[in-house]
């Protein structure tokens, strides 16, 4: 490859992009900066293959539309290229170094993001018509997402041997989820059941919970994908008068609905997974409070 243009045909930029996707560990990173670079290399083309430098990435920059959460996710994409193509000797290191100290967009406020209220997650869990394979399916993926937080990346992968009971509860353990990091995930004795009968009506008793179904009715031996689970939220939002529901938004959902009943947010932080107890507050659309703080709450006084 060019180590000024990392590109020269589609074999080359190709390469690129295996250049950022294999130093991933999460799939769903994988696909998105694939996504990200692929445009990026798209847009090059059309503008005459300039060099990768920093003057080319901010114009790109300036071409981006959409949420500052996108738009960042692009960012990153191509500050990960430079950074990779240098340390592989396919980028001069100063011109890398330039192009990753181009920012990203700010986000201004808290993105709010669709919460489904006490209400409608009953009704979407409620959604899906249980006299049918598909839907005693459909019913225990949305149980185990608003019931459990998981990533529809996780659900995909869920097993018979992640569901174990630990303290006279069940819980899912071992998940292994975003940055390959493992946690526990305690779920309620309804997520179990809606999953009992998933599968005993399947006939699944071993390896992967969730599998695809055919249209014709009969069960695959493959599991459902997280797009086919991003479909299923999709469908049963529509159903129920949300037609953009995001399957991540059965995970803030989790976090709001079990933050309004009580639990706390260390509680919560761990049943997500989360690395920063920030990123739980922005799940949850909260900010530390400092006219009604923990510490009043404590019920001391000093004698």
């Amino acid at each position: 490859m060019n180590t000024q243009i990392i590109i020269a045909n589609q074999t080359d930029t190709q390469r690129a992009i295996e250049l950022v996707t294999d130093s991933l560990t999460s799939e769903h990173s994988k696909r998105a900066y694939r996504r990200a670079l692929n445009d990026f290399y798209t847009w090059l083309k059309k503008n005459g293959n300039p060099p990768i430098i920093k003057a080319t990435v901010q114009r790109y920059k300036q071409t981006l539309t959409g949420s500052p959460a996108t738009i960042n996710l692009k960012m990153s994409a191509i500050r990960k290229l430079a950074a990779e193509a240098a340390d592989n000797g396919y980028l001069d290191e100063a011109i890398a170094n330039g192009v990753k100290r181009i920012s990203g967009v700010s986000s201004h406020g808290v993105r709010s993001g669709n919460w489904l209220t006490k209400q409608q997650a009953q009704e979407i869990i409620s959604a899906p018509n249980v006299e049918a394979l598909k839907g005693l399916r459909d019913r225990a993926i949305l149980a185990v997402m608003i019931g459990g937080g998981l990533r529809r990346s996780e659900v995909a992968k869920l097993a018979f041997e992640h569901i174990q009971q630990r303290d006279s509860r069940w819980v899912i353990v071992d998940m292994i989820g975003k940055g390959n990091h493992v946690r526990s995930i305690p779920i309620p004795s309804w997520v179990k059941l809606a999953i009992d009968e998933w599968t005993i009506n399947a006939n699944i008793h071993s390896d992967l919970i969730f599998r695809a179904i055919h249209k014709g009715g009969y069960i695959k031996h493959e599991s459902i994908t997280p797009q086919g689970i991003r479909d299923i939220v999709k469908h049963y939002g529509e159903m129920i008068g949300m037609a953009e529901l995001a399957a991540h938004d059965l995970r803030r959902s989790f976090a709001k609905l079990a933050h309004k009943g009580g639990s706390g947010l260390d509680q919560i932080q761990l049943s997500l997974g989360h690395m920063s107890i920030k990123t739980t507050e922005k799940y949850l659309g909260v900010s530390q409070s400092l006219t009604d703080a923990p510490c009043d709450h404590l019920g001391l006084i000093l004698e």
